[in-house]
């Protein structure tokens, strides 16, 4: 029975492992992983509210992140590498994602909505490392990368170096893996033994880059057979047809090898047959001589002596055969010596090549460990190099908080775009001036207190509708006291003088009028007109500093509300109300309008002599 070795995490296998039981498979589960919880930093959630796209690597993401409940843009575009997630994606979220018809960074890559991307924003919510090649052509296609990193993966702790043995035991015939992850957290810890007993194990893994990096690790393409994904669906498919593949391959070995065996027979039953064939024609050919030699010496009694001589001949020439049968036999001897001497040398250096075969298989093993060491240091390297900065991208934040701040004249904004920026570069080393000099600026910002334009405009508009509210500093006139008409004309002719003195009197008092006021000091008099005028002007004053409040211009500001107050003390009385105003309007002669502040970005010049 097949034994089949399930690493995915715990919790993530035990459908896979039951399916494949039904199969007619043996199947264990051995998690290499386990699954620790991050928590991102408010820089980095606050891309999701923003965001165009926004890309799920696992399941696991999507539920570390569902935990946080951050604040995202559920009209963005979402993406899933896989099924699984998608639907994870939609229970959480509520919103249906695209998945590529293959489940990898690859897949994703090919999707139209995917292949222009020039300024867009988009999250990566994904795990600690991986994924380097996703992230690399996203931001070479012009798209603005935020990283949301809210788990990783750690070797468990229950993993020992010699869990092979037990494998090896247990007769494990194929691995499946799901990550470059449990690849590390397989392959680190072993000896040289061990790591050839396992290269010669089948290998299921879920994408096409699971089993480049399993090539790394010395592991021929024949053990890695390629999933259509991580799900236990494709998992499943995967194992069954490379199950039928071997068993229908074990079938012609078995008739090549019935062929040569019926071919040696009938070869053997051929060379019986030749070899009696032989011996007969032998025998046939002895009895034939003989009868010519009882003929040859019957005649050799008859003929002449002529005869005799030439029969003494050809004895002769029989002992010379004789002789030269004999050298043959003697070199013949002297080869199957040498033969001897030479199967004996071989069987020597068979020997010696069998007692050194441990040495070199032990060399071999080291050099292969220092291979991948090698290896490994390799590709750290070039993913270091995959996820280097793009200039462009650094350039392009600069570029934009200097916009902020010069054209808009958002220091807030500023400040966000320029913390967003040293987030960018914090995962990266040789950035350590640029971002000192970025936190110079972002501090600078941070100083900078926005005016408070609208409560100041409300504390106006409240002085505003309390100017009617104010009584003037004049007195009340009490009514005049009853004036006897010194100047009466008297009926008496004798009079007459008199009357003539009175009359020019009222010539004059209708030019000039004097009153006279029983206890009451004379203090300034203001008419109604006057009063009003008065009122007027204040309002007029304090309309004037609304409008330099929302034009930006302070020195009006504060020249309105100077000459209102100095109305508002001069010409009311100093009661509750008058003095709550001027107490409104001292305050506000305090507040700080600095519209234009002078700020000047350190940033700029660091981030041009690190992108040059």
């Amino acid at each position: 029975m097949t034994h089949i070795l399930i690493t995915r995490p715990e919790g993530k296998g035990a459908a896979l492992a039951q399916k494949l039981e039904q199969a007619g498979y043996q199947a264990s589960l051995f998690p290499v992983l386990k699954i620790t919880h991050l928590t991102p930093s408010s820089t980095e959630l606050s891309p999701l509210i923003n965001a165009d796209k926004i890309i799920f690597i696992s399941q696991d993401a999507v539920s570390e992140l569902s935990q946080l409940t951050p604040n995202i843009n559920t009209k963005a575009q979402f993406y899933a590498v896989g099924q699984q997630t998608a639907d994870a994606i939609y229970e959480q979220f509520g919103v249906r994602a695209a998945v590529p018809k293959q489940h990898d960074s690859e897949g994703l890559l090919a999707l139209k909505s995917l292949a222009e991307v020039d300024g867009c924003n988009i999250v990566l919510v994904k795990g600690q490392g991986g994924r380097p090649e996703l992230a690399k052509t996203l931001k070479e296609r012009g798209a603005f990368l935020n990283n949301c990193v809210v788990y990783k993966r750690e070797p468990t702790e229950s993993l020992s170096p010699n869990w092979t043995d037990h494998w090896k035991s247990q007769n494990v015939h194929g691995i499946v893996i799901t990550s470059n992850a449990a690849v590390d957290a397989i392959f680190t810890p072993l000896a040289a033994p061990q790591l050839q007993w396992l290269q010669q194990c089948q290998f299921y893994v879920a994408s096409e880059r699971i089993a480049a990096y399993l090539k790394l690790q010395q592991v021929s393409s024949a053990n890695i057979h390629i999933a259509a994904g991580a799900s236990d669906n494709a998992m499943f498919t995967c194992i069954i047809q490379q199950g039928s593949n071997m068993s229908e391959q074990s079938k012609p070995v078995t008739a090549e090898k019935a062929t040569p065996t019926t071919a040696n027979t009938a070869s053997a039953k051929s060379t019986k047959q030749e070899s009696t064939a032989t011996k007969n024609t032998a025998d046939k050919s002895k009895q034939k001589t003989s009868k010519v030699a009882v003929l040859a010496l019957l005649i050799s009694l008859i003929v002449a002596s002529g005869v005799g001589y030439e029969f003494y001949q050809k004895l002769n020439a029989g002992k010379a055969q004789n002789l030269a049968v004999n050298e043959l036999s003697e070199q013949n001897k002297l080869l199957t010596q040498e033969l001897q001497a030479l199967k004996s040398a071989q069987s020597n250096l068979q020997q010696a090549l069998f007692n050194s075969e441990e040495k070199v298989a032990a060399a071999l093993n080291e050099s292969a460990v220092q291979n991948q060491q090698e290896l490994k240091a390799a590709l750290q390297k070039a993913q270091q190099q995959d996820s280097s900065l793009n200039p462009q991208e650094v350039t392009s934040l600069q570029r934009m908080a200097e916009f902020k701040l010069w054209a808009e004249k958002d220091y807030q904004g500023t400040s966000a775009v320029l913390k967003r920026l040293d987030g960018l570069l914090s995962e990266h080393p040789g950035t350590v001036e640029v971002r000192q000099a970025i936190m110079q600026d972002i501090q600078t910002l941070d100083s900078l207190k926005p005016v408070a334009t609208e409560a100041i405009y409300l504390q106006l508009n409240s002085i505003l509708s309390s100017i009617d509210d104010l009584a003037f500093n004049a007195v009340n006139l009490p009514e005049e006291v009853a004036a006897i008409d010194e100047n009466a004309l008297s009926s008496d002719v004798s009079d007459w003088q008199q009357n003539l003195s009175n009359s020019w009197n009222k010539i004059v008092d209708s030019f000039i009028t004097i009153r006279q006021h029983e206890g009451v000091s004379i203090e300034p008099l203001l008419t109604d007109q006057e009063r009003h005028l008065i009122n007027q002007r204040i309002k007029l004053n304090i309309t004037q500093a609304q409008d330099a409040l929302m034009s930006k211009q302070a020195s009006i500001f504060f020249s309105a509300l100077s000459e209102a107050k100095r109305l508002v003390g001069e010409y009311f009385k100093q009661d509750d109300t008058t003095k709550t105003v001027l107490k409104a309007l001292s305050k506000l002669e305090k507040e700080q309008l600095n519209f234009n502040p002078k700020v000047t970005l350190n940033s700029t010049q660091k981030v041009k002599e690190w992108a040059q």
